[in-house]
C-alpha cells in the first residue's frame, strides 16, 4: 500500500485521532493506551482483549505500541479521537519511515512519530448513529479481509 497517492494534483491527507490540545508543529509520539473509567473499549484494552460493539470486534490491542498510527480514513481517526476524553482529530505527516499497518481494516500506517499539520476537529464525540455506521463499515472491512 503506497503512502502517498496523488489525486489529480492533490496529495491524500493523513489523520490521527488522539489526545486533545496539540497544535500545528507538535509531534505525536507513541504512548501507553489511555484507559478511561466506564469505557468498555478501554476496559477490554486494559485486559489485553478486543472490545466489541454491537457484537463486532473493534480496536484490538496494538501490535506496535512503539509506533503512532495514521490513516487516510477520517471517520476511523475520529473513532480513536472519541476514545480519548474529548480527544482531537488532526491532519498529520509521518516523521520517520512509515510502514503499512496490517492490523487495521482501513488504510493506515504506523510510523515512529507524526507531526501535526492542523487541528481538524476539537473535542470529538460520536453519537450512536455515527458509531453504528463506523461499526458496520468496520465489520464489512473485516469480512472483506477475511478476518
Amino acid at each position: 500500500m503506497p503512502l502517498q497517492q496523488p489525486i489529480g494534483d492533490q496529495q491524500l491527507r493523513y489523520f490521527h485521532g488522539g489526545v486533545p490540545g496539540l497544535r500545528p508543529g507538535d509531534t505525536v509520539i507513541p504512548h501507553p493506551p489511555r484507559l478511561l473509567d466506564g469505557c468498555s473499549v478501554c476496559s477490554a484494552r486494559a485486559q489485553g482483549l478486543t472490545a466489541t460493539l454491537d457484537g463486532h470486534p473493534v480496536d484490538p490491542p496494538t501490535r506496535r505500541p512503539d509506533r503512532v498510527y495514521i490513516t487516510t480514513d477520517r471517520e476511523y481517526a475520529r473513532f480513536y479521537a472519541s476514545l480519548c476524553w474529548y480527544g482531537d482529530l488532526y491532519t498529520v505527516e509521518p516523521v520517520g519511515e512509515p510502514e503499512p499497518s496490517t492490523e487495521d481494516p482501513f488504510p493506515s500506517w504506523c510510523t515512529p512519530a507524526a507531526r501535526v499539520i492542523s487541528v481538524y476537529e476539537r473535542a470529538v464525540q460520536l453519537n450512536s448513529g455515527q458509531r453504528n455506521r463506523l461499526v458496520r463499515r468496520w465489520a464489512q472491512a473485516d469480512r472483506a479481509a477475511g478476518r
